[in-house]
């Protein structure tokens, strides 16, 4: 790991995983209308590395840390898990969602900057980051 390397983007973000929403009740996506952190329980900063790419405090026991190999797929769109009614109408709410190798992390929800009364982030960006960053 480079920890020295000064980071390549950095910023903050809320997530969960792909099952972690799956388990959510109707009531915990009623009150996301309101505040998305009832979704997304976890928090930190998202820092891509020119080795790797950090999730601060993904885990009681620390980071997830994944390589370029680690992660297979990153994009910004609605699915049935997360759709137009909790992202917002506008295509800025499209959740970045990242697939990976990582047995507790295979599929990853995240809202990078999110910003809830208009219910924008910079996941498109980070899309594009993300992607640049896996080819090399």
């Amino acid at each position: 790991m480079n920890d020295v390397a000064a980071p390549l983007a950095e910023a903050d973000y809320i997530g969960a995983t792909a099952h972690e929403l799956r388990e959510k009740r109707a009531a915990a996506k009623i009150a996301a209308g309101i505040n998305q952190k009832t979704l997304f329980q976890r928090r930190g900063r998202i820092i891509l590395r020119p080795d790797l790419l950090v999730l601060t405090g993904w885990a009681d026991d620390g980071d997830l840390t994944l390589t370029r190999a680690d992660v297979t797929a990153a994009e910004t769109r609605f699915t049935h898990l997360y759709g137009r009614f909790l992202g917002g109408l506008l295509n800025a709410g499209r959740p970045l969602i990242l697939n990976t190798t990582h047995a507790s992390a295979e599929e990853v929800y995240l809202l990078v900057n999110h910003r809830g009364f208009l219910e924008t982030t910079d996941d498109r960006a980070w899309e594009k980051h993300i992607e640049r960053w896996r080819r090399g």
